[in-house]
């Protein structure tokens, strides 16, 4: 199961009344049917809120040209957080960081003591561009660093002057561009700081491309970032009166947390055929009819989460005991009530999980 590894868990609810059953009737006759519901989630990954402007990366001084345009507007990253104003991102103007160095002596714009400006795309809109200034890691020491980082320093008052949140505290309070502008500037920041050589020769690579390359100093082979594809899939039972949704439990995960089940995709597997192999070798239910329904990127570090819905062909539970310790099947009603008692927790309001599972019952459900 790989969804959901370090997810916050949210504090156990208060009692509250149960929420109204979608409708009379058992539920979806089918799991092509599952998902009808409009969650916001997978509504709004419909939504084109930043152009990507691919074709600008490779442009000749792209980052003095945007820092030098009082439209352009920049992530501050500091250890995978944001700079947040107390609501959402914090989106700085060129003047906020006048005095932050675009390169470091090398030229390379690449040591771990320097700053990384990395291109994000721009405004479909206004054109206006969009950076992420990537602090260093030691911009918040208290004293000169062992890589000489001044505690006066623009990067480590840029540090000081803002609050910092990671994106799991901050999906919920942002706006569909804002979320594509975060996890995206997060995702290559990840990426950058486990890619400083290169894994064929081991020699140091530079940043290039406005922060989609890196090139190997050796051999000026080029790398790009990379994302890792998984499935998270919402397996229903509609072979009973009462249609079911089976969820389950990782072993990693604190006691009563309950989710849809997921995985990685193998090296030369269709998707669909992931999503059989996982649920098989988790939770022993055989599955067809899986469809996709949505997908979300997960950038912890680097993952596509990709939804689907699945339906049971067998029922019989027999967990790998490993990844999976506890699965259930759970009717709407049971799955209401054990969410409003916290029975069960359900994943945060933020992940794609929870929309599968808000999509099956047909609204909210109780819980953060």
């Amino acid at each position: 199961m790989a969804y959901g590894r370090g997810v916050n868990v949210p504090s156990r609810p208060d009692p509250a009344p149960l929420p109204r059953p979608p409708s009379a009737r058992s539920g979806p006759s089918s799991p092509s049917e599952a998902g009808a519901w409009a969650s916001p989630f997978l509504a709004a990954v419909e939504v084109v809120s930043v152009d990507r402007a691919a074709h600008r990366r490779t442009e000749d001084g792209l980052v003095a040209t945007l820092r030098a345009d009082p439209r352009t507007r920049l992530l501050l990253v500091h250890r995978g957080r944001l700079a947040t104003d107390g609501d959402g991102l914090a989106l700085v103007g060129p003047d906020g960081v006048a005095d932050v160095p675009e390169d470091d002596a090398t030229g390379y714009g690449d040591h771990e003591a320097s700053p990384r400006w990395l291109f994000l795309g721009e405004d479909p809109a206004s054109g206006a561009g969009f950076l992420a200034l990537v602090l260093p890691d030691a911009a918040d020491a208290d004293g000169l660093d062992i890589e000489g980082i001044d505690p006066s320093s623009p990067v480590t008052l840029l540090v000081r002057e803002h609050e910092w949140a990671g994106l799991r505290q901050l999906a919920g309070r942002l706006d569909a561009r804002d979320h594509v502008l975060a996890t995206e500037a997060v995702a290559l920041a990840s990426w950058h700081a486990r890619h400083g050589r290169c894994p064929r020769c081991g020699e140091p690579t530079v940043l290039a491309s406005a922060g989609w390359v890196r090139r190997c100093v050796a051999q000026s082979i080029e790398h790009y970032p990379r994302t890792d594809p998984a499935v998270i899939m919402s397996v229903v039972d509609s072979s009973g009166p009462r249609e079911r949704l089976l969820l389950g439990h990782a072993a990693h995960w604190p006691e009563r947390r309950f989710s849809t089940l997921a995985g990685y995709v193998e090296p030369g597997e269709g998707l669909e055929d992931a999503v059989r192999r996982e649920v098989h070798e988790e939770v022993g239910v055989v599955v067809d009819d899986v469809r996709y329904r949505g997908s979300q990127p997960w950038p912890f570090p680097a993952s596509l989460m990709l939804g689907f819905t699945a339906r049971a062909v067998t029922t019989e539970i027999r967990v790998d005991g490993d990844e999976v310790t506890d699965a259930r099947w759970f009717t709407r009603d049971e799955l209401a009530r054990q969410a409003a008692s916290g029975e069960i927790l359900l994943p945060s309001r933020a992940s794609i999980a929870r929309a599968l599972i808000e999509g099956w019952y047909g609204g909210e459900l109780p819980g953060a």
